[in-house]
């Protein structure tokens, strides 16, 4: 039902621009999937998707359709905590906080340089990472205030870049992704930086086993890049000593990402060009892909909690509505559907 209403904003809300109509009341599933179409840079065309695996129904566009105003640019990531979706739009400077049942804004967190990911340390303190910043802020999500902030080492603004975090105990490890080869290890008891560990060039991502053990990804940098071009490679870390366990080497010229692992922490699934699955306890990389590319551009990846399904995001060609591919774990199609433009980051409810 669309609830035809004026929306009333406040003065500094209004300054952003961000009006876009009436408000739309939703019901949705106790449980589902929400996808961030990032949209194209300095277009504002970010939106947000909500989609319900027992049914296949898709609905686009919800975060402007809940509360007449688009997302903004850039809608980099989303993650839930208590009932609140907390999904951070890069390029706006803004971390919004919805209800997850009725997509309504509850707040926000603004001025905010270039944040790419949030991660809870406890119920009023949160870290949010950057890119193109060498800070990550501490904020209280009970306040919506920016708190204070960790300076990372070794690290300019320009080339800056604090990505994925995981936390083991009390400690939090992000890996350091653009023009950098590190994983820092933050004492979240101090907020700050104790320990760095270099791994290859540019890791993408980080995700946490059922043995307590890190995993991350590099890609290895590109041709002519000033930092470096050399072949990506897998590693496997102990978070308790911060060494490297293992480490797997692919091929100069790969470029794989978005390292996933599934509901029982014991198979990881990557990104490279296809879409790869490995046993933790493998030995070497696989010699086949699970799900071939053929001709799509794989952006995206995660998997069902619940029932080892993998969901891809196709980019296609970075303009158009993107597609989500939904595979069983076995690699059989099971669903496709349409969301926004360059569905990037998946956020499980």
């Amino acid at each position: 039902m669309v609830v035809a209403i004026t929306l009333l904003l406040t003065a500094a809300q209004s300054c952003m621009k961000w009006e876009y109509g009436t408000m739309e009341e939703f019901r949705v599933s106790e449980s589902g999937l929400f996808i961030c179409n990032e949209g194209n840079f300095q277009y504002g065309n970010a939106t947000l998707s909500y989609y319900n695996p027992e049914t296949g129904e898709v609905e686009n566009e919800i975060f402007a359709r809940a509360n007449a105003m688009k997302l903004g640019d850039v809608a980099q990531s989303m993650v839930i905590r208590d009932g609140i979706g907390w999904i951070v739009v890069n390029n706006s400077h803004i971390i919004f906080a919805i209800d997850i049942n009725t997509f309504r804004e509850v707040d926000r967190i603004t001025n905010i340089a270039s944040p790419r990911y949030i991660h809870f340390v406890s119920d009023t303190k949160a870290y949010v990472s950057q890119i193109w910043n060498n800070r990550i802020y501490i904020v209280n999500p009970k306040t919506f205030e920016i708190t204070g902030d960790i300076v990372c080492p070794n690290m300019t603004m320009e080339s800056g870049s604090t990505e994925q975090m995981v936390q083991v105990g009390d400690y939090v490890f992000v890996n350091c992704w653009s023009y950098q080869n590190r994983i820092l290890k933050i004492d979240t008891r101090t907020d700050t930086v104790v320990a760095e560990l270099t791994v290859g060039i540019q890791p993408t991502s980080l995700t946490l086993d059922r043995n307590g053990k890190l995993w991350t990804i590099t890609d290895g940098g590109f041709a002519g890049s000033p930092y470096g071009f050399e072949a990506p490679a897998l590693y496997c870390i102990d978070p308790e000593s911060f060494t490297i366990e293992r480490q797997f080497s692919f091929r100069l010229g790969d470029a794989p990402s978005e390292i996933q692992i599934n509901g029982s922490k014991e198979c990881l699934y990557w990104i490279n060009d296809d879409i790869w699955a490995m046993d933790i306890s493998a030995e070497r990389l696989p010699v086949r892909p699970i799900i071939e590319a053929r001709g799509t551009k794989y952006y995206g990846l995660t998997i069902s909690p619940t029932n080892g399904d993998i969901y891809i995001a196709d980019a296609i060609d970075y303009q158009q509505q993107g597609v989500i591919y939904r595979y069983s774990a076995e690699g059989e199609l099971k669903d496709e559907f349409y969301v926004g433009i360059i569905p990037g980051a998946f956020c499980w409810k």
